[in-house]
């Protein structure tokens, strides 16, 4: 996605980190960049409007369930591997190895 007008940061780099802006995990300075971004294109300010909007969502109607420990471990462990570029295991992290072989 794209408005078809340069900026400073490239609407992909804006989209590819998109959840690192909305959840807070980028530093200082990217963040000014990304609200700059926001101030001038806007198909990327949609993106992030939709996007905060499920956020919210999610966590109106899932944000009280709590998440087993082994669950989170999984999916964290799998998003470390996304964001180092390594290859991602094709086996579902929801599955445990002792209920596959109760199946």
């Amino acid at each position: 996605m794209s408005c078809g007008e340069p900026h400073e940061t490239d609407c992909s780099e804006i989209l590819d980190h998109l959840y690192e802006f909305l959840d807070k995990e980028m530093p200082d300075s990217d963040c000014v960049k990304f609200e700059h971004h926001f101030e001038e294109c806007s198909p990327c300010l949609e993106k992030y409007g939709l996007e905060q909007a499920v956020k919210k969502l999610v966590k109106r109607c899932c944000g009280q369930d709590d998440v087993p420990g082994d669950l989170r471990a999984k999916v964290m462990g799998r998003l470390d591997l996304i964001r180092s570029g390594q290859s991602v295991p094709e086996h579902d992290v929801t599955t445990s190895p002792s209920a596959s072989q109760e199946s």
